[in-house]
């Protein structure tokens, strides 16, 4: 994974709750197990019409929203079916980071593992931050994981938690098989202790 470290960067505001993970990548789009390309079906019922037309009005096909890393929600973001495919949508469309009240679970699991930081702030920090992402591209919001703040375009830092295991493995971008290989020599080790003591278990 690319390491998340600091992200400055076009906030798109989505007044929403319940985003579910249908909303964010249809389930038509679920075909396939690439990664990459995904980006064009997030939010695809939201900013296209059947004919594949774009619907102006959705935040993402506005300018400069369409350059957006930073994703601002209302509650319970992710909600829905277990999908990975929606944080890999989001990741290949460009989002970094979404910022809500909460999430669900499983989809507050699989974004660490898929290089995207969710933060819980409170819904009023939430609001506040929609209106500085909709001064557009002159209002831009730093996200410093090192440090744990987000700040906003007047400078005002606001602290988040994250847990330590997950800071470390964004920081330094590890996914589940990256933080094993870190520890491959400690592994290494036990297998050659095992051999040892039980040669016949390894022919």
């Amino acid at each position: 994974m690319t390491p998340f470290t600091t992200l400055t960067g076009i906030a798109a505001p989505l007044p929403m709750a319940n985003v579910d993970t249908d909303k964010i990548i249809p389930a038509r789009f679920l075909k396939t197990i690439e990664r990459r390309g995904l980006g064009r079906a997030a939010f695809a019922d939201m900013r296209f019409n059947d004919d594949g037309s774009e619907k102006p009005d959705f935040v993402l096909n506005q300018e400069p929203y369409r350059a957006a890393e930073i994703l601002v929600a209302h509650e319970n973001f992710g909600c829905g079916s277990s999908r990975e495919h929606a944080p890999w949508a989001l990741l290949d469309f460009g989002i970094r980071c979404v910022i809500a009240p909460d999430f669900a679970d499983i989809f507050f699991n699989n974004s660490f593992k898929n290089g995207i930081l969710p933060i819980r702030l409170p819904r009023a920090v939430c609001d506040a931050l929609m209106e500085d992402a909709r001064l557009g591209a002159n209002s831009r919001i730093t996200v410093d994981l090192a440090r744990q703040v987000v700040v906003r375009p007047n400078g005002e830092e606001i602290p988040f938690e994250v847990d330590p295991l997950r800071k470390h493995r964004l920081l330094n971008g590890l996914d589940d098989i990256g933080e094993t290989m870190q520890r491959a020599s400690v592994i290494e080790g036990f297998e050659q202790k095992q051999r040892a003591a039980q040669p016949w278990l390894y022919g």
